[in-house]
Order: structure tokens, then C-alpha cells, then sequence
């Protein structure tokens, strides 16, 4: 193999070519006006960066729908009338001032991209046992009411470099609606790729937006959706839960497809286990953040005991109670202390705090850490539970 290499003398003339123009641009330079041309947020970059990445967002409930018993749908209207765009699959944080507490939480949106365009968002809300922000919203908000967002956030969105044309969805209870904005935006042409959906629900009239889901797959051969009830037989109707031999019903014979899951804890439990054994390369293989595992105090032997958590921000200390069977974050929320928080399930970082002292447990499910954060003693308190007393530096 022949290597090219540049001439010696050919390095030289481009050297002395520019030493040779340096007073010409000296000189441009002292001519030029030292007056700003316009403020950096003037700059056409910076808008867009600004209006694709809003610090935060004031939406304005337009429309409240009931979909089940438990389960509303919200139609949320940007206040300035610009919504910031997102990919199908993304998520909307809202921040909740319930009490003293001031509290964070993550809605997947169940509308299109082409939506956010117009001003516009669509998530929906289903009551959690205990559910302490979910029943606040639930109770709460009505037409009218503002609300604060920050900018679409999240991972769950496919990626040709990284997915097979075929995915395979799985959706129970709430996790249908990042499934709902990847339908409408396969058929909008915003997204392209083949998603077979499988959903399930205890009956019947457990399943939201049947009636859009079915005018979509009626319109789009690239979206099909399939229903999978876990109580009684119905015609036209899969029954059980959803596992392996259901999933390999519907994928493509002969080639690959990607698995994407989102529901509940339960849910995923069962299906981690039936999705190894299809044997799929570990990229195809896409879960939903769900918050951390309600078990994983209890797996730890983590009881309801009470510590003290001292919190420093900026030089500042405060002492604050904490359980040890809850996350350093809910003691933070309870507290009233306001920290950077998206994700709430140990992934986006935005709660990354310095662990000063104390100890600590982090369950490996949700512990996504970088290597030198977790070697110096860098925590993510959403997904942390204090086993005793502890020192936390935020912000």
C-alpha cells in the first residue's frame, strides 16, 4: 500500500502564505465597529435552539376527556402559542406545587409531533394507588388551568441506525400513549417504520383510544394493532398476557424487528423475562423508563425508618427528615426543596447530586450512573434511598 504525503516545501508555502496574511487581517479587524452586532439570543441559532429547548413551558389546559373510570386525557395549549417539537415516544415534565411539597413528574405525550406545530399537546393520566401527583392532577386540573412544563425529554423513540424497520410494541394500562404519537406519526409521514402493537387490558372497556388506534390502522398499512384481553374470551381478541409466543405470532418471519415496551412495573417484570428468550440482540430491545421499582427498598431490606438528610446548596445547609424506604428525591419534594428533575427513573442525570456523606443504597435496575460518578461519590436522588443518616450537595 502506497501512503501520499504532502511535500515538504509545500508545507512551508502554506505557512508563509499565512504569515503573510496576518497584517491584512489585523488590519480588518481594528476597522471593524466593536459595537455588538445583536444580543446573542438574537442570533437566528440561538432561536432555534430556544424554541426546540425551552428552560420551561407555560401550557394552559384547553380540553379534559375521560377515557376510563381512572384515566383522563388532557389537550394542553402553549400560553405563547409555540409549542416546543418533539420525536414520537417523548415525554412532558410538569412541575407541582401541592402544599409545601414541590414535586416533578413525567407524561409520555399521546399526541403527534405535527401537533406541537400548532401550539398543542396531548397526554393523559391515570390514577395511581397512592398516586400522590397523579391524584393531585386528576382532582385538579380543569379547563383553564396553567400549568408549567419543561421541554420534551426522552429515549423511547425509533431510531433507523438502531432499530429494525419492524417494531413490535407492547402496551399496558397508561403505556399506551407513547405507542398512540408513533402511530399518528407514522401516518402523518413524520416517522417511517412498520410498528405492529400489541395491547393489552383486563376487558375491553379497559382500552383508550380504541376507536383512533383502529382509524389508523384502517388507513396505514405501516400500523397495525392487535388487542390482548386478560379476562374472559372475546371474538377478535387475543387472550392472556403478553409474552413470547404472542410476539412471535405477530413479528416478521425471516428477519429482524425491534421489541419496544411501556406500562407497568408488573408488566415489565413478566416481560423481561419472555422477551431473553426470543434471543434479540440486546439494541432491538427498547423498556420504557417507569420510575424506580416500588420493591427495590424491600429487596434491600429497607424499612420505614426515619433519617436526617442534610441538604447544601450553595453553602447553605438544611436539615430535612427522610425515610429510608423512600428516594432521597421524595424527601427533597416533602421538604419543599425544588431540585433539576425529568426523568425520576435514574436515566436523564438532571438530579445528579454530590453524596458528601453517609450511606446509600441504589438498586442496579435503575442505577445508569456514569463509571466516574459512582467512583467519587456522585448520586442520582431519584433513584437513592439513604440507609441512615446522609450529607447531599445539590445544584
Amino acid at each position: 500500500m502506497k501512503i501520499k504525503t504532502t511535500p515538504l516545501s509545500s508545507g512551508i508555502k502554506d505557512f508563509t502564505n499565512t504569515v503573510l496574511s496576518l497584517p491584512v487581517r489585523f488590519s480588518d479587524v481594528a476597522k471593524a465597529s466593536d459595537k455588538q452586532a445583536a444580543p446573542p439570543a438574537e442570533f437566528q441559532v440561538n432561536k432555534v435552539a430556544a424554541s426546540l429547548h425551552p428552560k420551561t413551558q407555560t401550557l394552559i389546559v384547553e380540553n379534559v376527556e375521560s377515557l376510563t373510570d381512572d384515566f383522563k386525557l388532557y389537550t394542553l395549549k402553549a400560553k405563547n402559542g409555540k409549542a416546543a417539537y418533539f420525536r414520537a415516544g417523548q415525554y412532558l415534565s410538569f412541575q407541582a406545587e401541592i402544599g409545601s411539597s414541590v414535586c416533578t413528574r413525567a407524561y409520555s405525550i399521546a399526541s403527534s409531533p405535527k401537533e406541537a406545530l400548532n401550539g398543542t399537546y396531548r397526554i393523559a393520566v391515570k390514577r395511581v394507588d397512592d398516586g400522590f401527583v397523579s391524584g393531585y392532577i386528576l382532582d385538579n386540573w380543569e379547563k383553564g388551568f396553567v400549568i408549567t412544563a419543561y421541554a420534551p425529554e426522552g429515549t423511547f423513540v425509533y431510531e433507523p441506525l438502531r432499530d429494525a424497520k419492524t417494531v413490535i410494541g407492547v402496551a399496558g394500562g397508561s403505556g399506551i400513549t407513547p405507542f398512540l404519537s408513533m402511530a399518528k406519526a407514522i401516518d402523518e409521514r413524520t416517522e417511517n417504520f412498520n410498528l405492529t402493537l400489541l395491547y393489552g387490558a383486563r376487558t375491553e372497556k379497559d382500552l383508550a383510544f380504541k376507536d383512533e388506534l383502529d382509524r389508523i390502522a384502517a388507513q396505514n398499512g405501516s400500523f397495525k394493532v392487535v388487542y390482548v384481553l386478560s379476562e374472559g374470551k372475546t371474538k377478535g381478541f387475543e387472550h392472556g398476557f403478553i409474552g413470547a409466543d404472542l410476539i412471535k405470532k405477530y413479528a416478521p418471519a425471516g428477519c429482524d424487528y425491534s421489541v419496544f415496551a411501556c406500562g407497568p412495573e408488573a408488566m415489565y417484570a413478566f416481560l423481561s423475562k419472555e422477551v431473553e428468550s426470543l434471543g434479540l440482540r440486546k439494541k432491538f430491545v427498547r423498556f420504557e423508563m417507569q420510575g424506580v421499582s416500588k420493591t427495590a427498598a424491600k429487596k434491600a431490606g429497607l424499612k420505614n425508618e426515619t433519617c436526617k438528610v442534610t441538604v447544601i446548596d450553595r453553602g447553605k445547609e438544611t436539615v430535612i427528615d427522610g425515610r429510608c424506604d423512600e428516594t432521597v428525591l421524595t424527601a427533597f419534594e416533602k421538604a419543599g426543596i425544588a431540585v433539576p428533575v425529568r426523568c425520576r427513573s435514574g436515566e436523564c442525570g438532571f438530579c445528579r447530586s454530590k453524596l458528601v456523606s453517609g450511606e446509600v443504597y441504589i438498586d442496579d435496575s435503575s442505577d445508569y450512573r456514569r463509571i466516574a460518578d459512582a467512583q467519587f461519590g456522585y448520586i442520582h436522588p431519584c433513584c437513592t434511598f439513604p440507609k441512615g443518616d446522609i450529607t447531599v450537595k445539590i445544584n
